[in-house]
């Protein structure tokens, strides 16, 4: 049976991520072993105080972070775009557990690392206010770059898969419906 690990990036329980975590578990459920990681709930010092230089000790919660990630098939990201990144408690928790040894390793006389997260498979939920047509035409597209590229694809998770909803601001409850209907079934074409 597929694990999935399903990571919230909302620092806020009320938000409509929360929902989308939800409806994404609540699809997966039938046909996969389902965790959510909500990293609001989680204690842990967000900063990589010293970099790559010394490791930081990990938190309990974080030690438990990381025996998840490693455990889980499938990474479900589900996040705020906010100033066309992530929120920082998301930037903060890669920081600390995205780390030479853990996710990647270094290479003697190579320019790239080993990728230590080979097999996995992921998705990346987005919820923002900016049109999508604006997020890629205008912007970029960077928090999807940033994470798809520079995070996950960097160690080694492939396919990474992207649903952008918005704009959030203003929808009305119908079309939140609809996309959280739409989360559910993606949640249930896990396999």
């Amino acid at each position: 049976m597929t694990k999935v690990l399903i990571i919230n990036g909302h620092p806020n329980p009320q938000s409509f991520n929360y929902a989308l975590a939800r409806a994404y578990a609540n699809g997966a459920a039938a046909q996969a072993e389902v965790e959510t990681l909500n990293l609001a709930e989680l204690e842990f010092n967000p900063n990589l105080r010293f970099g790559y230089q010394m490791r930081t000790p990990w938190e309990q919660d974080l030690e438990v972070a990381v025996d998840q990630l490693k455990k889980a098939d499938h990474w479900v990201w589900v996040f705020p775009q906010w100033w066309y990144s992530y929120p920082a408690i998301m930037k903060g928790f890669i920081d600390r557990v995205f780390l030479p040894g853990v996710t990647f390793a270094y290479q003697d006389g190579r320019p790239f690392p080993k990728k230590l997260m080979k097999g996995k498979t992921a998705r990346m939920i987005i919820t923002a206010d900016s049109p999508g047509w604006y997020n890629r035409w205008f912007i970029g597209r960077p928090a999807i770059h940033q994470l798809k590229r520079g995070t996950l694809q960097f160690c080694g998770v492939k396919p990474v898969k992207v649903t952008y909803l918005a704009p959030v601001k203003g929808s009305s409850e119908a079309k939140r419906g609809k996309w959280l209907k739409m989360v559910e079934r993606l949640g249930q074409e896990v396999k």
